[in-house]
C-alpha cells in the first residue's frame, strides 16, 4: 500500500425564514443550520493540524482545495484539482500561508479545463503531480483505491470513483483519532451538490457511477463534508446525509438514474478538444520522466 511522505452551511431546499408570516422569523431549517455551524466551528477548532481552503475559477466553475499540515514543521501542503489559469494565485496563496507545497493532484481527467498541475511543476520543480492509474494519464505517481497520500501527520485516502470518467477518484480525508473530523470527501465530478457529473464520454457509464457514489461516497458517515471539483449555482460545500436524501439523480433507483443520464442531452464540452489531450499528460507533464506506479511500492 502507499504512504506518500513528505463555512460554509448544509444546504437547504427551504427558505431560512418562515413564509407565513409577514414578520420575519427563525424556522426551524434555519435553527438546524445555526447548530449545526456551531457544532462544525467546535470541531474546526479541535482540529487545529489541518488548513484548508477553498478556491474557485470563475470560467470553469471549477473549486481547487489547500490543505495542509500546520502544526507539522514543515507546513506541508497539497492542491486538488488545480486549474491552469489561476496557479499564479494559488502559489502565491501557498506562500503567504508559509506552506510548502508537495504535491498537486487531480480527481480526474478534466474535459472542461486545463489542469494546473503541470504549470506548478515548472514553478515549483519539488511538487509531484498524482492521478488514479486508471485515467491512464501521465503523472508523477500513479494511485490505485486504497493508496493514502500523507502530508506531513495528515493524510487522504483514495476510494475509485469511476463512472464519470474510468479513472475518477475520491480524497477521503482519515478517520482516526487524529484527523480532522468531520471528515472530507473531495468528490471530483462523481457527485456534485444535488446532482453528478455526465456519463456520456470518456469512458462513462451510469451504472458505473451509480454504484460507485453508493458504495464508495454514500457509505461514508454522513457527517461527512462533500467537496465537488464543481458548482455552477454558487454552492460550497454539502454532507453525505444531505445527498443521499435531496439529491434529485442519486436518491432514485438505479434504472431511473440511467434514464436520467441518459436524457440529459448536454452540449459537447467546448474545451474538452484542447482539455482532454493536454490533461492526460498532466498539463505540461515533463514526458521524459517516468511515472511511479505507486502501488507497486
Amino acid at each position: 500500500m502507499l504512504r506518500i511522505y513528505a463555512l460554509r452551511l448544509p444546504l437547504s431546499n427551504l427558505s431560512l425564514f418562515s413564509s407565513h408570516s409577514q414578520k420575519p422569523r427563525l424556522n426551524n431549517n434555519y435553527r438546524t443550520m445555526m447548530n449545526y455551524t456551531k457544532a462544525a466551528s467546535s470541531q474546526a477548532f479541535k482540529n487545529k493540524k489541518l488548513l484548508f481552503r477553498q478556491l474557485f475559477e470563475k470560467d470553469s466553475s471549477t473549486y481547487t482545495y489547500l490543505l495542509a499540515d500546520v502544526a507539522h514543521p514543515e507546513k506541508p501542503a497539497l492542491l486538488i484539482d488545480p486549474v491552469d489559469k489561476t496557479v499564479d494565485r494559488d502559489l502565491s496563496l501557498v506562500k503567504e500561508l508559509g506552506l510548502k507545497l508537495i504535491y498537486a493532484i487531480n480527481t480526474h481527467v478534466h474535459a472542461d479545463h486545463v489542469t494546473g498541475t503541470g504549470l506548478i511543476k515548472t514553478k515549483v520543480p519539488s511538487v509531484k503531480s498524482i492521478i488514479s492509474k486508471a485515467s491512464k494519464s501521465k503523472a508523477d505517481l500513479l494511485i490505485e483505491a486504497g493508496d493514502k497520500i500523507h502530508f506531513g501527520d495528515l493524510f487522504l485516502e483514495v476510494r475509485a470513483t469511476p463512472g464519470h470518467t474510468l479513472g475518477c477518484v475520491t480524497y477521503v480525508t482519515g478517520d482516526g483519532s487524529d484527523q480532522p473530523q468531520p471528515r472530507m470527501a473531495f468528490t471530483g465530478d462523481a457527485l456534485l451538490i444535488r446532482g453528478c457529473g455526465r456519463t456520456d464520454f470518456q469512458g462513462g457509464s451510469a451504472h458505473q457511477l451509480y454504484q460507485s457514489v453508493h458504495s464508495q461516497i454514500f457509505s461514508l458517515p454522513k457527517e461527512t463534508l462533500i467537496y465537488p471539483a464543481h458548482d455552477y449555482r454558487g454552492f460550497t460545500v454539502s454532507t453525505v446525509g444531505e445527498e443521499m436524501q435531496y439529491n434529485p439523480r442519486l436518491t432514485k433507483d438505479e434504472e431511473m438514474f440511467k434514464s436520467i443520464m441518459e436524457n440529459l442531452n448536454l452540449p459537447y464540452p467546448k474545451m474538452i478538444d484542447i482539455a482532454v489531450p493536454s490533461n492526460m499528460v498532466c498539463g505540461l507533464q515533463d514526458l521524459s520522466v517516468k511515472p511511479v506506479d505507486a502501488s507497486s511500492n
